[in-house]
């Protein structure tokens, strides 16, 4: 009988990085023999799964009190997520289940009805949701560790969450239900996709033994597209941005600088800022937006470019930003911060420190001068962040199979 893994995540679309990485995953699993199906909130846009009738009902933090009460009472654990997850182990039974960004939305009660099962409970951490009930580590737009340990009430006191009394109550709460010696009672591994996030759950008093470091992989459908880049080739003239327009990404900082470059930025993504980015930068004629790119466009734009630029002013965790571009071998400038230096050297890009304009500035017109070995960036990466080791560590190291 082929091992069983159950994978668990609030959303089953690719809606974004968390999402695109419980994809990958379940198509590597079930590509190498191991059984992978899903649980997830029931949602219009989800894929077509197993179990999805199911799947926990969908519940909104909007759209009045009534909604506020569900969700409210999803994030505490109530309600028909228990009964919908014990159902889903009944009839499938796995060996292992994995969870994903499950807060809010589902609850950290499967992990607890799991392990009560006595199923191994691993949890892959997309963000910082464990020690800062907002989630991102950031107060008034700059990092922040009051809540690592105890000190949670920190998120009432400053409204954390979207400005809002309630709102912030509300993380409180659930921050009190799920504490760390709750979840480290049941959860075996917390896997952390960067070295950085490792050590702030470790300094959030998380115990040693169960926190394992494990960087994401790239999807191979997608791998193999970076591997048919012809490196040897002369780059075009310009740089690029790929990824979210919010403000806690750097891009409202890196295009006040770029309009002052004589160098052409391309701009792809979408997000909060784009409308307002745009119109500030309508007639700059070295900042060109794209849009929203799909994988081919956005293997285009990063293989022709001379840099990326990840500017980033929170605590990135892996950031695929980082990782496609260098494995379409090309060099990145980041901030220096969160995960992002753990992926650049001398080699394959610069750091600079966040915040500070002027050192952005001379990071990108350093790197838009020197001459980079795009095809021995690629090579370092396309082996580091394929799948093939990530798979082995997953299956013998973390699900013990």
């Amino acid at each position: 009988m082929a091992n069983r893994v159950l994978l668990v995540n609030k959303f089953y679309y690719p809606r974004g990085g968390d999402c695109i990485v419980v994809l990958n995953t379940e198509a590597l699993l079930r590509d190498n023999g191991v059984e992978a199906e899903v649980f997830a909130m029931k949602y219009p846009e989800n894929l077509t799964a197993r179990y999805q009738d199911l799947f926990a009902s969908e519940v909104s933090f909007g759209g009045g009190v009534g909604n506020m009460v569900d969700a409210m009472k999803r994030t505490l654990g109530m309600g028909d997520v228990r009964a919908q997850f014990e159902a889903v182990l009944d009839e499938y039974k796995p060996q292992v289940v994995h969870l994903h960004n499950i807060h809010s939305y589902l609850s950290p009660v499967v992990g607890k009805l799991a392990h009560q099962r006595g199923i191994r409970v691993v949890w892959t951490l997309h963000d910082y949701k464990l020690l800062c009930p907002r989630y991102d580590c950031l107060l008034a737009g700059e990092p922040c560790e009051r809540c690592f340990k105890s000190a949670k009430h920190n998120v009432l006191l400053h409204k954390c969450m979207k400005g809002s009394l309630p709102a912030s109550a509300v993380a409180w709460i659930e921050a009190l239900k799920w504490n760390r010696r709750t979840l480290e009672r049941n959860t075996d591994v917390f896997l952390c996709p960067s070295e950085f996030m490792a050590r702030k759950m470790l300094a959030g008093g998380f115990d040693p033994s169960r926190v394992k470091v494990l960087n994401n992989f790239l999807d191979p459908v997608k791998l193999e597209r970076y591997k048919t880049i012809d490196n040897t080739a002369a780059r075009e003239d310009y740089y690029c941005y790929v990824g979210r327009l919010s403000p806690e990404k750097g891009v409202a900082d890196l295009l006040e600088v770029a309009s002052q470059l004589p160098y052409r930025l391309k701009v792809a993504g979408g997000g909060p800022l784009e409308a307002e980015l745009r119109v500030k930068y309508a007639s700059c004629g070295n900042i060109e937006f794209l849009g929203m790119l799909d994988a081919a466009g956005v293997v285009k734009v990063l293989s022709g470019a001379k840099l990326s630029v990840v500017p980033s002013q929170w605590y990135e965790n892996n950031p695929l930003s980082v990782v496609e571009a260098l494995c379409a071998g090309t060099p990145v400038a980041g901030s220096n911060i969160g995960g992002i230096p753990e992926l650049i050297d001398n080699s394959n890009g610069v750091v600079f420190q966040p915040f500070e304009q002027e050192a952005l500035s001379t990071a990108i017109s350093m790197s838009m001068t020197r001459e980079w070995n795009h095809s021995e960036i690629a090579r370092k990466a396309l082996e580091r962040f394929g799948s093939a080791s990530h798979l082995h560590t997953l299956l013998n190291d973390i699900y013990g199979f």
